[in-house]
């Protein structure tokens, strides 16, 4: 389907209720269409459409083997988007990534005859898609990090004096493998921070895992057909900041970040003891704002406390530092969080 022929998708003139109905229809319909091609990550696949919905960029955390490149490739199929791919090395850069400007010779005919003339133009890199996927993003190096997070959060690209506009839309998953260490680099906290959700991807269950083995050896490639288009996606991205929240649940979402603050006033022991740095206002930012994508995703009216709870962790566990003590006692940061979840009502 062409550009042009996507954007007639979308009923013009839809209400915030029609259309709000409309999506927690298409959301089911999703969860049916990826599950042609992954077996189970059922939460992963909610985590993911909650970050597509919402317009942000999410990061992948699994060891390898979990389908994760195929979660994404799975989904922009879902959503009829276009799709691009970068594998992170150490070698890479960041010109490998936004693109280039290339001298081109060409032919023209002037009034003295041809002769050949030469021109400056700009050959895009693969992050000029829909939806990008950035796999294994901490094996590259931070300037090359930094040319990717940057686009992220500027949506466009700037080679030379000129600025290029990214597509709309223009979300990136990345993939980061949480068990390889040689080789790799950590993401500063700065960039962790531009992810709307980290997502986790786990083990299959048993019977899913046999279920794995018996589809991908079978030699019957998955079919996925489009469930929504791109006048779709940009619609349902433009209703989400709409969705009403309730006051308590934006209470609920700032005490949570503020819970996480090892300087607060009346900080939690354990934070005191386990956070060297907590989350910033971005935090409860996203936490908001994916608790009321999540609402669009089940057809709900407005965003409540459980939007906000269900989404602790995925929204604040990759924008806190811990502390030696904790690296040192095997706390992580999801122990904190459910810590902090106890203690704020």
């Amino acid at each position: 389907m062409s550009s042009a022929e996507a954007a007639t998708s979308a009923a013009p003139g839809l209400s915030d209720v029609e259309l709000l109905e409309r999506t927690g229809q298409a959301a089911s319909r999703l969860r049916a269409a990826v599950a042609n091609a992954i077996v189970g990550q059922e939460h992963a696949v909610e985590a993911m459409l909650i970050t597509l919905f919402a317009r942000g960029h999410g990061l992948l955390v699994g060891v390898p083997g979990l389908a994760k490149t195929l979660l994404v490739s799975s989904l922009a199929r879902a959503l009829d988007l276009t799709f691009g791919r970068v594998q992170f090395t150490p070698d890479l850069l960041p010109a490998d990534i936004t693109g280039t400007d290339v001298l081109h010779e060409e032919m023209v005919d002037s009034s003295d005859g041809s002769r050949w003339q030469k021109t400056v133009r700009f050959l895009p890199g693969p992050i000029f898609q829909n939806l990008v996927l950035a796999d294994e993003i901490n094996r590259t190096p931070p300037k090359t990090q930094a040319a990717l997070l940057e686009a992220m959060q500027e949506r466009k690209v700037t080679v030379g004096t000129k600025t290029h506009p990214l597509p709309d839309p223009f979300q990136v998953f990345a993939t980061r493998n949480p068990i390889e260490q040689e080789g790799t680099y950590s993401l500063p906290e700065a960039q962790l921070d531009r992810f709307l959700l980290e997502i986790h991807v786990d083990y299959p269950s048993e019977n899913e895992e046999r279920e794995v083995a018996r589809r991908t050896t079978s030699g019957k490639p998955a079919v996925i057909e489009p469930v929504l288009h791109r006048a779709d996606v940009l619609a349902i991205g433009a209703l989400v900041p709409r969705i009403p929240i309730t006051d308590e649940a934006i209470n609920l979402a700032v005490s949570f970040a503020r819970a996480t603050r090892p300087q607060a006033e009346r900080a939690i022991a354990d934070v005191k003891q386990y956070v060297r740095y907590g989350a910033g206002p971005r935090g409860s930012q996203a936490l908001v704002l994916a608790a009321k994508a999540r609402a669009a995703l089940h057809g709900q009216a407005a965003a409540d406390v459980d939007d906000i709870r269900a989404l602790l962790l995925p929204a604040l566990r990759h924008r806190i530092v811990l502390s030696y003590r904790a690296e040192a006692d095997g706390v992580k940061d999801s122990d904190v969080l459910k810590i902090v979840e106890k203690h704020v009502r």
